[in-house]
């Protein structure tokens, strides 16, 4: 699943428990497949967050290579 995919998954899911509509059994699963959902897409992130370099120039006008950090540290 792309992580597009699992993020729009999510929603739905967020917006049925939301509704407050569905009998407590159902909304467990839904629960619990937003808990793996989540979990998914946080471990998509920091894949990318991996392997993403930004390119940057020095003060020589040399592209430099450095990390790039999606969550602030």
């Amino acid at each position: 699943m792309r992580y597009e995919e699992a993020l729009k998954r999510l929603e739905v899911i967020v917006h049925e428990l939301e509704e407050n509509e569905l009998p407590l059994e159902e909304a467990l699963k839904r629960y619990e497949e937003g808990v793996r959902l989540v979990r998914y897409c946080e471990s998509l992130l920091q894949e990318a967050q991996k392997k993403i370099e930004v390119l940057l120039k020095d003060s020589e006008g040399h592209l430099v290579r450095q990390e790039f950090s999606l969550f602030e540290e």
